[in-house]
């Protein structure tokens, strides 16, 4: 479920690739009781350049740079918007509490402090028979626009239960998540996104009641223009080029979307700081 407002961010993309290879530390997961490192990737369809196919694609390739992120801006906004405490309704002060540089809302009866936070959104990147699952949104924002199943995480769960619970409700389907495939932090709206890799346990799916139609896709019909959020432009697009280049990769950047844009509008935005292993 994803229905906080976005605010979007020419797509000039600026990347950052790595000329040592990471490596994680091991990590095991509960849902399945084996590390990351263990996964088995989804094996990549081959193109054939050769067979002339209809094309839906339209992005800028990345291209590398070391240039690092832009700052980071300082919102109050959204500080300013809380009045009362949380805990015990006092009316709030705004203020920057000693020690530390953002302004904060601060209780002026019991003094605690309200500190606001990033949220998490998950999904899962669907491979079936060389096809990618989207759904069309029912809900505001970007209503009637595609998008991978995907939405906030909640309290009490693991990334990897939210991006199969989310996939569950909005398209009525049983995955197994194979790995993880791309990190997307989105500073200026306070969201990180984590897209896993994954795959149907059985090839049933249908639309859950947030979404108005669910379609598998082949990977050079997916439509690029009229996906829901910038998010989604990115993943896909990092997606279509590992498929091309016929190797999964495990992708990091930072979104910096452009103040005051509309969440449905996904063409305005940078992509720093691209990071691949």
């Amino acid at each position: 479920m994803l229905k906080a407002i976005q605010i979007r961010g020419c797509v000039t993309l600026r990347c950052w690739s790595l000329k040592q290879p990471l490596s994680f530390i091991s990590i095991s997961s509960s849902f399945n009781s084996k590390p990351f490192s263990s996964f088995s990737p989804i094996p990549y369809p081959s193109i054939d350049s050769s067979t002339p196919r209809p094309r839906r694609l339209r992005f800028t390739p990345f291209h590398a740079s070391s240039s690092p992120p832009p700052p980071p801006l300082l919102h109050s906004a959204g500080v300013r918007n809380i009045k009362f405490c949380q805990w015990c309704g006092g009316p709030t002060k705004h203020d920057i509490p000693d020690g530390e540089e953002k302004l904060r809302a601060i209780c002026t009866l019991c003094g605690k402090i309200a500190y606001q936070n990033p949220k998490m959104v998950v999904g899962c990147l669907i491979d079936h028979d060389n096809k990618v699952l989207l759904c069309k949104r029912n809900i505001q924002p970007s209503h009637g626009l595609w998008t991978l199943p995907a939405g906030y995480l909640e309290i009490g769960e693991s990334a990897v239960e939210g991006a199969i619970r989310e996939t569950r409700e909005e398209a009525n389907a049983d995955v197994e998540v194979i790995s993880p495939f791309a990190q997307l932090d989105i500073p200026l709206i306070g969201q990180t996104y984590m897209i896993f890799l994954a795959k149907l346990k059985t090839p049933h799916f249908s639309p859950g009641p947030e979404s108005s139609e669910c379609q598998l896709f082949p990977v050079d019909e997916i439509p690029i223009d009229s996906l829901s959020f910038s998010s989604m432009v990115v993943t896909l697009s990092l997606y279509v080029e590992d498929v091309k280049a016929g190797k999964p990769k495990f992708h990091y950047g930072i979104i910096n979307k452009r103040p005051g844009t509309s969440p449905s509008d996904i063409h305005a935005y940078t992509l720093d700081y691209h990071m691949h292993l």
